[in-house]
């Protein structure tokens, strides 16, 4: 309740300084009851942690803003909010970018020392009680990051020069960012690619230079939603025309597996021995025979027959490694 008065004292002396009428601290003091010296505090704080560009006039004899547009900040939120914040914090070491990470910090730092709300932990805490670690990710560069985001949140083109590894090649294109997607650890930007006159995934690792173009791009009007083209193009679908795929679990991993969700139209059944038998859609097979593969003799493909005759493929290959 006091930290919701302050504010409330922060808040009509804002809109005494916002209506230039001068007001100081004897004011503050005789609006709300408290004494010069809180009233005092309450003006430094305001200038000190919630960054008002206050100054004081001489003559006026009373504060006014150096300059304008300041707003204070909506400070006003629970418990569970406030903690809703920290997690954030933690989830966005995903972020390849150090100064917004520093930023975002400092806006939580911020709302924490005018927090209305009793009993949450400190962001310390939290800081020590939750982490996120990400492996087998590619590592992206930070500027490349930060020129991605502005060309996405500004819709300013970008040409990039991108190397495709398993090509082994370079293009240059102008693309449009459209969105941003961190995938499995690793980010990538959806954009229209005026090369290919149609929606492309890049992933920002593989983006070698870019540059920000001050010209419009057209964008066709029949692009196919962001949400589809994730749909079809993430996770153990990838591609166009789709075939089911059965795979076979051994009971020791079946539980585990049970527990993992591959695609929302997957199924799932247990046999009378334990084993599993998960069954999901998919448009390309490079992804889903490294997620196999992983899994060594504990699954086995029972269909489609082109995917278990590639395993196989895939596991002789191996075993010439190995003899």
């Amino acid at each position: 309740m006091t930290g919701k008065l302050a504010y409330e004292r922060y808040h009509w002396f804002h809109g005494q300084v916002g209506s230039n009428l001068f007001p100081n601290a004897r004011h503050l003091s005789e609006r709300f009851g408290i004494s010069i010296k809180q009233a005092q505090r309450d003006i430094e704080f305001m200038r000190d942690r919630l960054d008002a560009p206050l100054v004081y006039n001489g003559t006026k004899k009373g504060y006014a803003y150096e300059r304008s547009g300041y707003e204070l900040p909506p400070i006003w939120f629970t418990g569970d909010e406030f903690v809703g914040f920290c997690l954030a914090l933690r989830l966005a070491t995903t972020i390849p970018d150090g100064s917004l990470k520093k930023s975002l910090r400092h806006f939580i730092e911020k709302f924490y020392s005018v927090r209305s709300f009793n009993d949450a932990p400190a962001m310390e805490e939290i800081e020590r009680l939750v982490s996120v670690k990400n492996i087998e990710y590619y590592r992206v560069k930070e500027d490349v990051f930060r020129a991605v985001l502005a060309g996405l949140l500004k819709k300013r083109p970008l040409k990039i020069v991108y190397h495709t590894p398993h090509k082994n090649e370079k293009t240059e294109r102008v693309i449009v960012p459209l969105h941003l997607l961190c995938y499995m650890g690793s980010w990538h930007v959806i954009g229209y690619c005026t090369m290919r006159n149609g929606l492309r995934d890049f992933a920002l690792s593989r983006i070698l230079s870019l540059t920000t173009q001050e010209y419009a791009v057209h964008i066709p009007d029949d692009l196919p939603p962001i949400k589809d083209y994730l749909r079809k193009n993430f996770g153990v679908i990838s591609g166009g025309r789709q075939k089911e795929v059965v795979l076979k679990f051994s009971p020791d991993i079946a539980s585990w597996v049970y527990q993992q969700i591959w695609h929302d139209a997957q199924k799932a059944a247990f046999e009378k021995d334990g084993s599993l038998i998960l069954s999901f859609p998919v448009s390309g097979f490079e992804e889903v025979i490294r997620e196999i593969l992983k899994y060594g003799s504990q699954v086995e493909v029972i269909s489609p027959p082109e995917l278990r005759r590639m395993i196989k493929d895939e596991i002789k290959n191996m075993e010439k490694i190995y003899m």
